[in-house]
């Protein structure tokens, strides 16, 4: 065999070995994000019979989800300001 048709051999063999290293990091990735989704749907399910069982124990279905109150500042005629707490301290 001569060199030609020895680096040519060589250059075939890197890109199978290439080529083997890309399919296997397509796997990888795809594992990492079947994983992902798996554990955003456990952790959605755990939030779920958690709020579920909240609401058993409070009273029943009148109870909204944790998910469904949404904060909203106080209008400043509501707000206590250090006015306000001074005569409050014994």
């Amino acid at each position: 065999m001569n060199f030609e048709t020895i680096s040519l051999l060589l250059s075939w063999v890197e890109l199978g070995v290439l080529l083997a290293m890309l399919l296997r990091l397509g796997r990888t990735f795809e594992l990492i994000a079947n994983t992902q989704r798996e554990l955003r749907r456990a952790v959605n399910r755990l939030g779920e019979q958690r709020a579920a069982e909240l609401n058993n124990s409070l009273g029943g279905p009148g109870i909204a989800p944790a998910s469904r109150y949404r904060w909203t500042p106080l209008p400043a005629a509501d707000a206590m300001g250090a006015d306000d707490l001074a005569h409050l301290s014994p």
